[in-house]
C-alpha cells in the first residue's frame, strides 16, 4: 500500500516547521501537501485554481486543519468538505491553538472527526503529533473511495 498524502492546512510558519520537525522525528514519511490559507486548502481539495488538473483520484490520507486561516476560515473550509461527495469521508483533524468552546462545539458539528489543541512544548506536540500519526495513518480504516 503506498502512502497517501497528508494534507497541512496551517498559515503560521512557525507551526508548519513544527508540525513537519514532529512528523519527520516520528518516521512519518507520507508526503505532506501544505496549503497556508482555507482557498489554498480547497484549490488542492477540489483540483481548481493553482491545482487545476491535479488528479482528484488521489485524495490525502488525513487532513490536518488550522482553524484561524486567511481568506477561508478553517471552520468554512470543514463545511464545504462535508458538503462535497467526494470529500465528505475525508478524516479531517483540527490542530489549532483555539481553546474556544465555540470553536470545538462548531467543529464537531461540522464534522471534524478529531480536535487537537497544539501543545505549546515541542516535546509535547511530537507526541501528540506520534500519537495522531499512529491512529490515523496506520489503525485508522478509511472510508472505501466509493462509497
Amino acid at each position: 500500500m503506498t502512502n497517501k498524502a497528508i494534507l497541512l492546512v496551517e498559515d503560521h510558519p512557525d507551526d508548519e516547521e513544527l508540525t513537519m520537525r514532529a512528523l519527520k522525528k516520528n518516521n512519518i514519511k507520507n508526503e505532506v501537501v501544505v496549503a497556508r490559507d482555507g482557498v489554498e486548502a480547497l484549490e488542492y481539495l477540489f483540483g481548481t485554481g493553482a491545482h487545476a488538473g491535479r488528479d482528484l483520484t488521489q485524495m490525502p490520507q488525513i487532513i490536518l486543519l488550522d482553524l484561524k486561516l486567511p481568506k477561508i476560515d478553517g471552520l468554512e473550509v470543514l463545511r464545504r468538505l462535508r458538503a462535497d461527495d467526494r470529500t465528505k469521508f475525508l478524516p479531517v483533524v483540527v490542530l489549532t491553538s483555539s481553546k474556544e468552546e465555540q470553536d470545538i462545539v462548531k467543529s464537531y458539528q461540522l464534522g471534524a472527526n478529531s480536535y487537537v489543541r497544539k501543545p505549546v512544548d515541542f516535546q509535547e506536540f511530537s507526541q501528540a503529533v506520534q500519537n495522531l500519526g499512529l491512529y490515523w495513518l496506520i489503525l485508522n480504516e478509511s472510508a472505501p473511495e466509493r462509497v
